[in-house]
């Protein structure tokens, strides 16, 4: 694809309404004309409100440095891996540094974390599924068994771990969240479930405070992985895709970051059964109709200089 036909593409999916025409951000003007740079970069003039813009100007991929074509490129790529795409593979895909591919990658996540926002689930006779997986805080046993500690008690641990909370309807769609235990949960958990959903969990007494407002059906994985009624099975293939692709891909997906890996392998769980090209394209839309990042300003992670 060559730069124009990037810049075709990103101005479809933009500005779909008005068939690629560009709409000013600022005034939201239609009245704008191109005034290219001489080293080629696109950009437009309004003539209402005389301010340049370009496709990406108040979109998560403002102030962009690459060309468009690897942006496109980059989320081709990142959408057709079943797991998850790592930083370092992708940077041998498209040619361009590890640290420009790691935060590329996070944007898109963040895109992706758009469907989330308000999202409820469930509802009157609809089944859900809830249950939490921790991450991180993984402390090395020292090599001599005379140095080792019991690593189950709270002044040998780090602090870090966290626990990954997924909410999962059944033949629907999904929220996760991360929390420092599966008890500190439940009150989100009451915010995202519509009144008269049929929720399943295990036997883990952080649910017991959901059996107030909801009908429980409890399995005890001790004795089995499912009774014929209750089981968590749907929440476990997503702990699934997420492990194997910490495991596989990524190595490491805990700290700040891990409700970003939490929302990306609850959103390929949800979009599982659409094909790549569909996914590509929610994705650039995603990404094109929001604000910049919330996690990084600019390149890097507001690293703002003075003056």
């Amino acid at each position: 694809m060559t730069d124009g036909e990037a810049e075709t593409a990103f101005r479809n999916i933009r500005w779909h309404d008005t068939a690629g025409a560009p709409v000013c951000p600022s005034c939201g003007g239609l009245d704008a004309y191109s005034a290219r740079r001489p080293s080629g970069l696109l950009r437009f003039r309004c003539k209402a409100c005389r301010k340049d813009f370009t496709i990406t100007s108040g979109t998560l991929f403002a102030a962009h440095k690459a060309p468009l074509r690897s942006y496109l490129a980059a989320i081709a790529v990142f959408m057709n891996e079943v797991k998850g795409k790592n930083a370092l593979a992708l940077s041998r895909d498209l040619n361009m540094s590890h640290k420009a591919c790691w935060v590329l990658l996070h944007k898109v996540r963040e895109a992706m974390a758009e469907e989330f926002k308000g999202r409820k689930l469930g509802g009157e006779g609809k089944e859900a599924e809830v249950d939490g997986m921790y991450a991180g805080g993984y402390v090395r046993p020292a090599n001599h068994a005379e140095g080792r500690r019991d690593r189950r008690k709270a002044m040998n641990k780090t602090g870090k771990r966290q626990s990954v909370i997924i909410i999962r309807e059944r033949n629907g769609n999904s929220v996760p969240a991360v929390f420092k235990s599966e008890g500190a949960a439940a009150a989100w958990i009451k915010s995202r479930l519509q009144p008269g959903t049929i929720l399943n969990a295990d036997e883990a007494s952080g649910w017991n405070e959901l059996a107030a407002k909801f009908e429980m059906r409890r399995i005890n994985h001790k004795q089995a992985y499912s009774d014929g009624e209750a089981c968590t099975n749907w929440a476990e293939s997503y702990f699934s895709r997420l492990r194997r692709g910490e495991m596989g891909h990524f190595h490491h997906v805990s700290g700040p970051y891990l409700l970003r890996y939490a929302q990306e392998a609850s959103w390929r769980e949800d979009a599982r059964r659409v094909d790549n090209g569909a996914q590509v394209r929610r994705v650039a839309e995603l990404a094109l109709h929001r604000g910049p990042s919330v996690d990084f300003a600019g390149y890097y992670q507001r690293h703002v200089t003075n003056g």
